[in-house]
């Protein structure tokens, strides 16, 4: 029999071991980002909320995990680890650079969502929202060469100095933080990298979303 507490932790194992937050496996499974909040685990009179089957059948859909493979994690054959284990992998999301202004790849928000990504086993483990894209254009180099992963943040506040990916209605581009403070109706200072530089600075539109480059795979 699966109680209500194994149920949960399972769902918290398929969130940590995909380098996600339980609110992160709620949105790239098109659900409330709340929808797997432990506040929404117990209800007001006290009483034990159970997981929507629609809820758990879109996260096996996205994680590609059976039912049977899910029901063997919810009676405790695959404990969530309190820490990462030597070697442990993190499976991120992955698109390609010219894949990320499709329609769908990314919510109101700013942050991935849908299902048209792939997977990537980043060799490390990790415990934020991370998501991986794989450059297929030659626009940031000598910076960033054609095949390069990069793994991106879309929480992680920016830094003067950092390399971030802007995401915009006419497309996404790579730049580096010149000034990262914000002013009245302006967004932070960017400067373009690669063969793409050239123009001087320019400031990022309200509207833009700054997602911070963590690392780069060559």
């Amino acid at each position: 029999m699966i109680r209500h507490d194994d149920l949960w932790r399972a769902l918290d194992t398929l969130a940590a071991e995909r380098g996600l937050t339980p609110s992160g496996l709620a949105r790239a499974a098109g659900l409330d980002p709340t929808s797997f909040n432990p506040s929404k685990r117990i209800t007001a009179a006290g009483r034990p909320r159970w997981p929507g089957t629609e809820s758990l059948a879109r996260v096996l859909d996205i994680t590609g995990l059976s039912l049977e493979a899910f029901a063997r994690l919810a009676t405790g054959h695959h404990p969530l680890s309190s820490s990462p284990r030597a070697g442990a992998r993190s499976r991120l999301r992955l698109s390609p650079f010219s894949h990320l202004d499709h329609p769908g790849m990314f919510d109101g928000t700013g942050l991935p969502s849908g299902r048209h990504w792939d997977q990537w086993d980043m060799p490390t483990a990790t415990e934020t929202d991370l998501y991986a894209v794989t450059l297929d254009t030659d626009l940031f180099e000598p910076v960033f060469r054609v095949g390069t992963i990069l793994t991106v943040s879309p929480a992680i506040p920016i830094r003067r100095r950092d390399r971030v990916l802007v995401l915009r209605p006419e497309g996404p581009l790579c730049a580096v933080v010149v000034d990262p403070r914000r002013g009245a109706g302006t967004g932070p200072l960017l400067a373009m990298i690669g063969t793409s530089a050239g123009g001087g600075a320019f400031e990022a539109d309200p509207t833009d979303h700054l997602h911070r480059i963590m690392m780069a795979f060559l």
